[in-house]
C-alpha cells in the first residue's frame, strides 16, 4: 500500500495560552503550536482543514510582539495569537488558493 507524502508549503507557530486554577489562584501557561501549510490542506494542533474548507486568512496587528491571524472557513472562523509575521504564509495560501 503507497502511503501519501504530502509536502509542506508553510508552517507558522501560534501561542495557545492553557488557564488552570488550583488552591483558589489562576495560573497561564503558554503552549506553542504550529499551523502546517501543505498543499491540500491546512492542519493545526487541533483541527485539520481542507484547503476546500478555507475561503480566506487575514491577520491583525494586536502589539510589536503579536498578532492574530484569523482562518475563514465554512466551519466559522478560527483565531490564532501569533508572535511572528504570517506575511510569507499569507502569500503562500493565496499561491496555492
Amino acid at each position: 500500500m503507497k502511503e501519501d507524502i504530502v509536502e509542506i508549503v508553510a508552517y507558522l507557530p501560534y501561542m495557545k495560552v492553557i488557564r488552570t486554577i488550583e488552591d483558589n489562584h489562576q495560573y497561564h501557561k503558554e503552549e506553542e503550536h504550529k499551523i502546517i501549510l501543505s498543499s491540500e490542506r491546512i492542519q493545526t494542533s487541533f483541527d485539520t482543514f481542507l484547503l476546500e474548507e478555507v475561503l480566506d486568512i487575514s491577520y491583525r496587528v494586536l502589539s510589536q510582539e503579536m498578532g492574530l491571524l484569523y482562518l475563514h472557513t465554512i466551519r466559522g472562523m478560527y483565531s490564532f495569537t501569533v508572535r511572528t509575521s504570517p506575511h510569507l504564509f499569507i502569500k503562500e495560501f493565496k499561491k496555492i488558493k
